[in-house]
C-alpha cells in the first residue's frame, strides 16, 4: 500500500512560546519510531508542519539589524524544510538501518492571483498573549489573529496546485525509498509568463498540499496525524462526541474551526471525493491502528474500511 502521512506541528514539534531545538529533535525521534512500523510494510511519503519554526525564523530575521531587509517566507520555508527534514531523515535512518531515506526541499506551485494574498489566515510562529501580539503587529506590520487561548501571526495561504518535484517523488517511491517532502506545504512559488519559477511571500497549508500530492502519487491512504484521537462532533459543547467511520458528505454537513480542524477535514474530504480511497485523522501514536481502521476518524466513500467496492 502507498501511504502519505501529514504530520501536524503540534503532534511532532509542539507548539511552544519558546521552542527548544533539543526538545524538537527528541520529539521528531519519537514520532519516527511510531512511523517506522508503517515504513516497514508500506511505501511511505512523509510531510510535516513548520508553522512554529518558520514564524520564529521570520521574527529573528525581522529583528536582525545586520540585514537590510528580512528574509522572505519562501526562503524561510526552504530553510525549515531542510532543518526538519534532516531531523526526520537521520531519525529514520537510525530506526531502519539499511532502508533508503530521502529528504527533499520541494516547491509547491500556487496562483499569483489567489485571493488568499489579500486575506492572510495561516498561523505561523510562536504563540503570544494579546498585548504582546498587538505590540509586535504594530512594530513589524504583522497581521495577527486569535488561535485558541493565544494570539499568533498570520500570513497568506494560497491553495496548492502542484508539487513541482512530483515526478521525482514518484520515481523514488518506485524504488522503495522513504520520501520526506513538502514540509510546511512546500516552498510557495509561481510561474511567470516565460515559464520561470519564483518564490512568493506565503505559507501553504500542509494538509492541503498532502491531499493534492496523495492524489498525484496515486496513494491508497492519506493519514493526517495530529494530537487528538478523533474528529469531534460538536466540539466544546456538552453534546460533543467522537466521529469514527464517516463519509465526506457527513463531515461537510458539520462545522469545524477554520484555523485548526477545518483544513484537516477539508483535505481528507477532497482526497476521498477525488480518488475514492481512504483518508483518516487521528493521533500520531496510533498511526498503525488508524490504517487498520481501529482508531481515528476514518473517511471513505461508504464509511467502511477496508474498502468494499464502490463501483
Amino acid at each position: 500500500m502507498r501511504v502519505i502521512v501529514a504530520l501536524g506541528g503540534n503532534a511532532v514539534l509542539q507548539r511552544q512560546q519558546k521552542p527548544d531545538a533539543h526538545t524538537q529533535v527528541a520529539n521528531v525521534a519519537a514520532a519516527v519510531r511510531t512511523l517506522a512500523g508503517l515504513a516497514e510494510r508500506h511505501e511511505l511519503v512523509i510531510t510535516h508542519g513548520n508553522g512554529p519554526q518558520v514564524g520564529l525564523l521570520a521574527l529573528e530575521s525581522a529583528t536582525d539589524h545586520h540585514l537590510t531587509r528580512p528574509y522572505p517566507f519562501d526562503a524561510l520555508g526552504a530553510q525549515t524544510q531542510g532543518m526538519i527534514g534532516y531531523w526526520m531523515l537521520q531519525a529514520l535512518q537510525n530506526a531502519l538501518p539499511g532502508r533508503q531515506v530521502l529528504a527533499m526541499v520541494t516547491q509547491t506551485l500556487v496562483s499569483a492571483v489567489d485571493p488568499a494574498f489579500d486575506d492572510p489566515g495561516k498561523f505561523v510562529g510562536p504563540v503570544y498573549d494579546r498585548d504582546e501580539a498587538a505590540k509586535l503587529a504594530e512594530e513589524y506590520g504583522w497581521s495577527v489573529k486569535q488561535d485558541g487561548d493565544y494570539w499568533r501571526r498570520v500570513v497568506p495561504s494560497p491553495a496548492p496546485q502542484r508539487v513541482v518535484e512530483t515526478r521525482l517523488i514518484r520515481r523514488m517511491l518506485g524504488e522503495r525509498v522513504i520520501v520526506i517532502c513538502a514540509g510546511g506545504g512546500g516552498v510557495p512559488v509561481i510561474r511567470d509568463e516565460h515559464g520561470r519559477l519564483s518564490g512568493v511571500e506565503a505559507v501553504i497549508d500542509k494538509d492541503a498540499t498532502a491531499s493534492m500530492l496523495a492524489e498525484a502519487l496515486e496513494c491508497d491512504a492519506l493519514l493526517i496525524l495530529t494530537d487528538v484521537p478523533r474528529v469531534m462532533r460538536g466540539f466544546g459543547t456538552p453534546a460533543q462526541s467522537e466521529i469514527g467511520h464517516t463519509t465526506p458528505h457527513e463531515l461537510r454537513a458539520l462545522d469545524f474551526p477554520a484555523g485548526s480542524m477545518g483544513p484537516k477535514v477539508e483535505a481528507a474530504c477532497r482526497f476521498v471525493e477525488t480518488t475514492g480511497d481512504m483518508a483518516a485523522i487521528g493521533r500520531l501514536d496510533q498511526a498503525e491502528q488508524i490504517l487498520e481502521g481501529s482508531a481515528g476518524t476514518i473517511v471513505t466513500p461508504n464509511a467502511r474500511w477496508p474498502l468494499t467496492s464502490t463501483l
